[in-house]
């Protein structure tokens, strides 16, 4: 078997083994890895050798008009080696909020990167681009962000436009947008694009996307608007472990009623689920703990574009995108009550095996769920 020469600069094993983790706490992360991304079995040995025979991937990490939520997201994943590792080392090269150098040092590392590993660097941006009045609402060093962004991306083999902010322009772009901001992938043409939105995203998937450009030294499979299928490839409607209430026709109509009590589905108190793509329900937040609405919270649909501007937070929409008995809430609530409860149990079943507990126990309640329902 041939042997792979190790690299002059440091692996991400290197840094591992540095760092005191052992070979199990490397072998925990790479499997944690392979399965956010949803990848087979055997791509775990494969993920492995690339961090220990690769030599780190020099990145610029640029912050525009932001709050630092998704740095904050980042460094708080579930896996001590994400913050510890990968983003130890790639603040290595330029990153406003994380690195020691300031002024003229933090420009100079920023220049030497561009120049040194020109067409191989990774540009990550958190923030929208302000356009307005000549872009003078975000400067660094006397510069617009639109000029520090142009000339970081020149030489970048691949940009990521972490959070919402640089995807879609988030809270600055609402109505009426006074600074005129502006998500990235309108300033920025001729390289790929990594939309990575969330308000914040989970640090798990903002690693997911490192690891995979990592060791397949491509961009991961993206779906139409430019995010990564693996992790946005399904609805938050379709996770959901309140799903199968929305199927049964059982709303919470307040967040202090019965029906909240009993954690039936908030799609009438607002929950964009039904229109939101992300990984929350199965990658969930605080090392896989809870998501917003397990904690009683509807999903406010902070990964799609414009969700500021698409009607109040705690106002369920009419319908949404769907087919069949998805195309309206009411109606399906309707069609629910003439089916017997066995049937609904069934369909219950189908749709989320580990909620057959509990909506056999709706079924057991009989006619009485009525009254709770409003329809």
């Amino acid at each position: 078997m041939q042997q792979i020469a190790k690299p002059a600069m440091p692996t991400y094993y290197d840094e591992v083994e540095r760092k005191g983790y052992s070979r199990r706490d490397f072998m925990k992360f790479v499997t944690m890895m392979a399965a956010f991304m949803g990848l087979e079995k055997s791509a775990i040995g494969q993920i492995a050798e690339a961090l220990k025979n690769k030599p780190r991937v020099p990145v610029i990490w640029l912050h525009f008009q932001e709050c630092t939520c998704c740095s904050e997201s980042f460094i708080r994943s579930s896996h001590p080696i994400v913050a510890d590792i990968l983003l130890d080392q790639i603040s290595l090269d330029y990153t406003e909020t994380l690195m020691a150098a300031s002024g003229h040092q933090a420009e100079e590392a920023m220049h030497n990167t561009m120049s040194k590993y020109k067409g191989e660097y990774i540009l990550c941006v958190e923030g929208s681009v302000p356009m307005e009045a000549d872009g003078v609402y975000c400067m660094i060093g006397g510069k617009t962000s639109l000029q520090i962004l142009k000339e970081a991306a020149e030489g970048a083999k691949a940009v990521i436009a972490w959070g919402s902010c640089a995807c879609n322009g988030c809270v600055q772009a609402a109505k009426p947008n006074p600074t005129m901001a502006t998500p990235i992938h309108k300033l920025v043409s001729g390289k790929p694009i990594i939309k990575v939105p969330g308000c914040p995203p989970i640090g798990e998937v903002m690693a997911g996307v490192i690891v995979h450009l990592v060791t397949f030294g491509t961009i991961p499979e993206l779906d139409g608007i430019g995010r990564p299928k693996a992790f946005y490839s399904k609805r938050v409607h379709d996770s959901c472990y309140r799903r199968p209430y929305y199927d049964a026709g059982l709303f919470v109509n307040s967040f202090d009623d019965e029906n909240a009590r009993k954690g039936y589905c908030l799609y009438k108190v607002g929950c964009k689920g039904p229109s939101t793509y992300n990984a929350c329900g199965i990658t969930k937040w605080n090392g896989g703990t809870s998501f917003p609405i397990q904690s009683g919270h509807g999903c406010f649909g902070c990964s799609e574009a414009n969700f500021w501007d698409n009607g109040r937070i705690y106002e369920r929409a009419s319908a949404f995108p769907g087919w069949g008995i998805e195309a309206d809430a009411d109606t399906f609530g309707k069609v629910a009550l003439g089916v017997t409860g066995a049937a609904i149990a069934a369909h219950a079943v189908m749709t989320n095996v580990r909620k057959q507990k509990l909506i056999q126990n709706i079924t057991a309640e009989g006619r009485e769920s009525e009254k709770d329902l409003d329809i």
